[in-house]
């Protein structure tokens, strides 16, 4: 990669590491009556992003970086929050990242974002269960009680909301990127993205809805 070729990755990096930033910084939602403390905030949109521009290595570098200045600025949880942070974030990107990277399509996309909703749920609540007791003072009994409840279907919100987002924002930030000339290479990302299908589109929208419906039941609404 040459110097130009260098420089414009780490500025679009860059810009990445601050987007994220601001998303966790203005956007905290609680999605989970039974445990308000669970907040959903969108940097995973922006970190996937990155991770399918420049491939998985970079989406963990971004991750990384905006973890750490969390913990500068605002975290109130140190060193295990983190650590849980960069966890949560890595297992859901790294493999649809890894899976666009080899399948440069939407539907690859796709079925690397449902691995990684997966893989984020699983090592969440091993984690949770192994860790909250520590940091939050939590019983783990307690911390049981809240797999079903609130563990298991936060993550599973958070990371279906994050592949719903990335579907929708990937393509027309790429193009806006290459439009102003800061993406001028060919990176993992190609042109073989193409528009939306009628079929992932209309899957798009049914996981939107059932999203949609869940927070509702949940927050007894409907």
């Amino acid at each position: 990669m040459n110097l130009n070729k260098r420089t414009s990755k780490l500025t679009i990096m860059a810009m990445l590491c601050a987007l994220a930033f601001v998303a966790v910084l203005t956007i905290r939602i609680p999605i989970i009556p039974v445990a308000p403390f669970l907040e959903y905030e969108p940097k995973d949109v922006i970190i996937l992003t990155g991770g399918f521009i420049f491939g998985p290595m970079s989406a963990v570098v971004i991750s990384v970086i905006v973890s750490f200045i969390e913990l500068v600025t605002i975290s109130s949880t140190g060193i295990i929050g983190l650590i849980m942070n960069i966890l949560s974030t890595v297992a859901f990107v790294c493999p649809a990242a890894y899976l666009y990277k080899k399948r440069h399509s939407m539907t690859g996309a796709f079925v690397g974002m449902v691995i990684g909703c997966l893989l984020m749920t699983v090592i969440m609540v091993l984690w949770n269960y192994l860790i909250t007791p520590i940091y939050m003072g939590y019983p783990r009994e307690a911390v049981v009680k809240l797999l079903l409840p609130a563990i298991i279907p936060f993550n599973l919100l958070k990371s279906g909301i994050n592949t719903v987002l990335t579907l929708l924002i990937y393509k027309p930030l790429v193009t806006t990127l290459r439009k102003s000339n800061l993406l001028t290479f060919h990176s993992e990302e190609n042109h073989k993205t193409g528009k939306l299908s009628l079929g992932m589109t209309l899957i798009i929208g049914v996981i939107l809805v059932t999203i949609t419906m869940v927070i509702l039941v949940l927050n007894n609404v409907i």
